[in-house]
């Protein structure tokens, strides 16, 4: 299987291109919703989280308290390196197990962190969608409710938007519209239908 990695920083408009390609019968793998799979009530690493954080990590349902992991992880970094080592692990053989079930033309990995996780590893190509930073603290501010501090925390804590653009094989810009998008996307789609199919 021919995999493309799609990638960006909060708030570039990742999930706009994933249902994008999705739209033309591309399976797409999202690493973000593998990673919440993977800590659902139950789970190994769910268990090995209550365990080292205690009952705060902990929603009344016995789900995660996502905001309150968050604050923790990021205001302490190894207990990021911890969380991580649980997870991610994890992740990625939930990941390498759907790409394989893929049956379309070509598949993609959505990982913001697609090159700091080493998940890039498990791509042929990548793709990055790409805004300012102004513009990432903008849209995410306004669609997650967080305030800009934390989400230029998060970004802080992502790889540097020019050392992305340097590693990555295509770039799409996404500070413009859907519809600019969209076009530069349907063009990529074509490309790499044709790669695939020369494998």
């Amino acid at each position: 299987m021919w995999v493309l990695g799609l990638t960006g920083g909060i708030g570039s408009g990742k999930t706009a291109a994933s249902d994008f390609f999705a739209g033309k019968g591309i399976t797409v793998v999202d690493a973000d919703i593998v990673a919440r799979e993977v800590v659902e009530p139950g789970q190994p690493a769910w268990q090995a989280i209550k365990e080292h954080f205690g009952e705060q990590a902990l929603l009344a349902d016995g789900s995660l308290n996502r905001a309150w992991l968050r604050d923790k992880v990021f205001s302490e970094p190894d207990e990021r390196k911890w969380l991580e080592s649980q997870t991610h692990p994890r992740i990625r053989d939930s990941i390498i197990r759907q790409l394989q079930q893929a049956t379309s033309a070509y598949a993609i990995l959505v990982s913001p962190l697609l090159f700091e996780s080493g998940q890039a590893l498990l791509t042929q190509h990548t793709l990055l969608i790409d805004v300012p930073v102004d513009i990432q603290i903008a849209r995410a501010t306004s669609r997650d409710q967080n305030n800009a501090d934390q989400i230029r925390r998060i970004i802080a804590a992502q790889m540097p938007r020019d050392e992305r653009r340097a590693r990555a094989d295509d770039i799409a810009d996404n500070s413009l519209g859907l519809a600019e998008l969209h076009q530069q996307l349907e063009l990529l789609h074509n490309s790499y239908l044709l790669r695939a199919a020369s494998r």
